[in-house]
């Protein structure tokens, strides 16, 4: 392995981060006090927001009304994509029952929590498409009520936002943004509910208040920097590469770009090639530090060693520019999720395609997807004995408890077998039968 180009800066813990949280924690800690009253207060503060945040129908009307037509068709083909993707994932989560020895039903039921919370960033950009794939992934999971909020700007939030949040199925509409919004739905204020888990990217103060809420809350991904890289071999197009590349750095000064390759030609022409790609960008400045503080181009010998690159950075989005697609579908193992072959751009998937764009980040890729209907539902189990099957399974449960120590544990087994089974003759070692004996006689 070999770097071409190194980064000079790391998204690591720093001092901006311990900042950060202690904001948060101080934020959070004076809603969970005060609650409507410093929400109101924080809005007034960060976004001059002093209007009600609950959005009227007449309101939201009136912003659908204002969004042009042809943006309307684009964000109801890309709701039609990402809603039968997720459908498709819903329709894969299996129920079952089964009888497992004689007398012992086991079984699974996939239930969807009953309140989500939808949070939809309005900093740089009006992200119609997060809408799309946080409210329309829940609805299609079959969340009862779904809370969707986006920071205002000027007068309203963006009406290509409400637009999404409205056609993917949003119940409430709240125009607030940052912490405020994320211990809103927390906490169930302003006639919302409180939500079972909150999902959807955002700011690093976002993030945070996700990571602190964790516990009484749900969350999808511990969300960091936007994360994108690029394995290509000989036969790729570095212009492609570098057009991909920057179009990924414009998310932040710190979204990180890597380039991995078996190729040293491919790896020094994307480098010539990237400062006039970046230099033709509207939001250069972003792009530029993005490349040059965060961006990387390593050279391997073979895809082997590439591979296990890959794998140990578990990168968010990950494009393969390669001729053999089929073999890094096969021996890739973390990544947020994949783009096979020139014609797959993260864009696709960030905006139209049908898979989810909120995607684990840091390293996280190496034990969590990204979100979708799952991360919205609950795997309940359930079982039911017979008194015959008693007979061996309390034994069982008997024995492994005293095994562990835990005598109320055995006894709960014991007691079963004296009701279930009273003319035999039980040994139950250090047990003392008596103290149960007469109760089990008599109801049995």
């Amino acid at each position: 392995m070999e770097f071409i180009k190194s980064a000079t800066k790391k998204n690591d813990v720093s001092s901006n981060d311990i900042e950060t949280r202690e904001i948060v924690e101080s934020m959070l800690n004076k809603i969970n006090l005060e609650g409507e009253s410093a929400v109101a207060e924080y809005a007034k503060k960060f976004d001059n927001w002093t209007s009600d945040f609950v959005l009227t129908e007449s309101k939201l009307q009136d912003l659908i009304n204002s969004v042009p037509q042809s943006v309307k068709d684009d964000i109801d083909f890309a709701h039609k994509q990402i809603k039968r993707f997720a459908e498709a994932q819903r329709n894969s989560l299996t129920e079952f029952e089964l009888e497992t020895e004689e007398g012992v039903t086991l079984g699974q039921k996939v239930m969807p929590v009953q309140a989500a919370g939808c949070y939809v960033p309005g900093g740089r950009y009006a992200h119609a498409a997060s809408a799309l794939m946080s409210v329309a992934t829940a609805k299609a999971a079959g969340v009862d009520k779904i809370v969707a909020c986006s920071p205002p700007r000027g007068n309203s939030i963006n009406p290509a936002v409400a637009y999404a949040m409205h056609v993917a199925g949003a119940n409430i509409i709240l125009e607030m943004g940052g912490v405020h919004a994320i211990a809103t739905m927390a906490n169930g204020l302003f006639g919302a509910p409180k939500v079972d888990i909150i999902v959807g990217p955002g700011n690093a103060y976002v993030a945070e208040a996700k990571r602190a809420l964790f516990g009484p809350v749900g969350i999808d991904v511990f969300a960091g920097p936007t994360e994108s890289a690029i394995i290509a071999d000989k036969h790729a197009d570095p212009m492609t590469i570098a057009v991909d590349l920057v179009s990924q750095a414009e998310h932040g000064i710190n979204s990180p770009v890597w380039l991995f390759t078996t190729s040293r030609e491919i790896a020094e022409e994307v480098l010539a090639i990237m400062p006039s790609v970046i230099a033709d960008m509207p939001n250069a400045d972003v792009c530029e530090a993005s490349w040059v503080d965060y961006g990387e181009i390593i050279y391997c010998e073979d895809k082997q060693e590439l591979a296990k690159i890959s794998d140990e950075y578990a990168c968010e989005h990950l494009q393969i520019m390669t001729e053999d697609l089929d073999w890094w579908k096969d021996n890739l193992k973390n990544y947020g999720s994949l783009f096979l072959g020139e014609g797959s751009t993260v864009t696709h998937g960030d905006k139209c395609s049908g898979t989810n764009h909120i995607l684990p980040t840091k390293c996280a890729a190496r034990y969590s997807g990204g979100l979708n209907v799952q991360k919205f539902m609950k795997i309940l189990t359930y079982q039911k004995l017979t008194e015959k099957a008693n007979l061996v399974f309390s034994g069982a449960g008997s024995r492994i408890s005293r095994t562990e120590g835990m005598e109320g544990h055995a006894r709960a087994c014991d007691w079963r077998l004296r009701k279930y089974f009273p003319n035999n003759e039980w040994n139950f070692d250090v047990y003392d039968q008596k103290s149960y004996s007469s109760q089990g006689e008599k109801n049995a």
